[in-house]
């Protein structure tokens, strides 16, 4: 389930893991200052030209963020009718950019790689009784599960409209956050297995 590294060796994939982890935490911050929605288109279309970039499957990738395209659509309509339709443009654009860009990193780094680089970073930590690497892995695990649930998401919608359901969308929330939860308890059976985050030391 948590394999969705991408087989390719793109000039991403060169970059080392450490790039573009801060890469991806660098964005996020700097996403969340930006309010003008020209702005954020030019994040946006900067986003889509890098997975261009990874040809030939680049643009099949970007397919992952179909799934949230209703959900985009709902927060668009809310803003509408709150007369905060730019204000809703930035939003919808800041959270399918910040989407993409964690699923480069998904794609291009492998999860292992991700652990060790972050690992490091949280040794001052183990003063206060903290695994780093349980820590690290912790987060590796959030950036790898955005295009997880997203395939999930997509799954249930093409489930949905297969069963004549209609435009009320909303209804896939409560089978996303179940199929979330026992996807999350699958990987924690499967890191038991090996014996927690220390035993995780195949290159996955």
């Amino acid at each position: 389930m948590i394999s969705l590294y991408l087989e390719q060796q793109s000039w991403l994939h060169r970059l080392p893991t450490s790039a573009k982890l801060i890469a991806l935490a660098l964005s996020s911050v700097a996403l969340l200052t930006v309010a003008s929605p020209w702005i954020m288109l030019a994040a946006l279309l900067g986003a889509i030209l890098i997975y261009l970039s990874l040809a030939p499957q680049g643009w099949r990738h970007l397919s992952a963020a179909r799934p949230l395209i209703p959900f985009l659509l709902a927060i668009l309509v809310i803003h509408y009718f709150t007369d905060t339709l730019v204000e809703g443009c930035v939003s919808l654009g800041r959270l399918l950019t910040l989407f993409l860009i964690a699923n480069l990193v998904t794609l291009t780094t492998r999860m292992n790689d991700m652990i060790n680089t972050l690992q490091p970073c949280f040794k001052p930590l183990q003063l206060f009784g903290i695994q780093p690497r349980s820590l690290a892995l912790a987060i590796a695990l959030m950036i790898r599960f955005a295009p997880v649930l997203a395939k999930v998401l997509e799954s249930l919608d093409e489930a949905w409209r297969a069963r004549g359901g209609g435009k009320q969308k909303w209804r896939l929330l409560v089978p996303l956050i179940i199929q979330g939860i026992t996807l999350s308890e699958h990987v924690a059976d499967a890191l038991a297995a090996r014996g927690g985050s220390a035993g995780l030391n195949k290159r996955i």
